[in-house]
């Protein structure tokens, strides 16, 4: 099995699809490296993924917003095509298996900061079920320090 983990901000809003009767939600997240040459010179490298999540429960989409970072894992594959000018192209793409939101740009957009920080603790699998972290449940039931131990 190969897996592939990829941690990166989306380009723009995901597209939700339905391919033959089952939902699809599409997104493209963008990882930049930032490195030095022999010469010291700083340069930039940005690899783009293609994903799709085949899930029944779309309620990430929403979420799922231009600028918004992710950490996404699933199957890779590698795709070829001819570009318009009739030269080849390669495309990576990755079929999610488990995506977790990180945040966004600018933590007051699509909701307040708290909603923000929240989501970013929580975890949609591959079913597409929100996955609260005990943290955030400890937090919101009462205002006692969180406990990690269980005795």
């Amino acid at each position: 099995m190969i897996k592939l983990l990829v941690i990166g901000n989306l380009g723009k809003d995901c597209a939700l699809n339905n391919v033959n009767g089952k939902n699809v939600i599409n997104f493209n997240v963008a990882h930049t490296e930032k490195y030095k040459d022999s010469t010291g010179v700083q340069h930039e490298k940005t690899t783009w993924v293609e994903c799709a999540y085949w899930t029944d429960k779309t309620n990430i989409a929403n979420y799922l917003k231009k600028g918004t970072q992710v950490y996404a894992e699933g199957t890779p594959e590698v795709r070829s095509y001819q570009t318009q000018e009739g030269k080849p192209g390669v495309a990576l793409s990755l079929r999610i298996s488990n995506v977790q939101l990180l945040g966004s740009r600018n933590n007051n957009e699509g909701g307040n900061g708290q909603e923000n920080a929240a989501l970013s603790q929580n975890t949609f699998n591959n079913t597409g079920h929100l996955t609260i972290h005990p943290t955030q449940i400890a937090k919101s039931d009462s205002n006692e320090p969180v406990d990690d131990l269980p005795f």
